[in-house]
């Protein structure tokens, strides 16, 4: 039958040379250190490389710094309001 060459690593050729699954299911469970440095430095970069795009060009203001930004900013509209509506 068709189905029987194409087992999952119950024999056969591949899994005796070790496929490339069988080497990426070993390498994702093994628990070994490792493997284990190795898949949070491939996390570390492909989250990393976005962030920093993300944030090169931009400065970060605090909460605070926009609190009194919107503060001025309302009293100066503020007084400029009062003044026109007497």
């Amino acid at each position: 039958m068709v189905s029987e060459g194409k087992s999952n690593g119950s024999g056969g050729a591949a899994a005796s040379a070790g496929g490339f699954r069988a080497k990426m299911e070993y390498f994702l469970y093994s628990g070994d250190k490792k493997h284990v440095m190795s898949g949070l430095a491939i996390v570390t970069v492909l989250f990393g490389i976005p962030w920093y795009f993300m944030n090169r060009g931009t400065k970060h203001q605090s909460h605070q710094d926009y609190l009194e930004k919107a503060r001025s900013e309302r009293l100066s509209s503020g007084s400029a309001s009062s003044s026109a509506a007497k």
